[in-house]
């Protein structure tokens, strides 16, 4: 049996970048980083889903729903979390 690396798979299952089903799923992946950052953020603040919630007046459902897939994350939450809720800021990086 051969053994295929991810992006092989990913071209296989996915298409090669820059066909659409590709780029979507590279956009979902990133999505899904962010919230993962933003989790790992907010246990080493030893904050609460609630105590991030009330912190950017959102709901804890709300918070949990990003952690697990920040996929519809605005910039404004984006930067509502990290600068309210966190002290910190935000740092986007585009490239063309």
């Amino acid at each position: 049996m051969e053994t295929k690396s991810w992006k092989e798979i990913k071209d296989t299952v996915y298409g090669v970048k820059g066909t659409e089903r590709r780029d979507e799923l590279e956009r979902d992946f990133g999505g899904f980083k962010i919230g993962l950052q933003l989790k790992k953020a907010r246990e080493e603040k030893h904050l609460t889903q609630a105590q991030l919630a009330e912190r950017i007046e959102k709901k804890r459902e709300y918070i949990s729903r990003i952690e697990n897939n920040g996929s519809n994350l605005t910039l404004k939450t984006l930067y509502d979390i990290v600068e309210k809720g966190f002290g910190g800021k935000v740092k986007i990086e585009i490239e063309i």
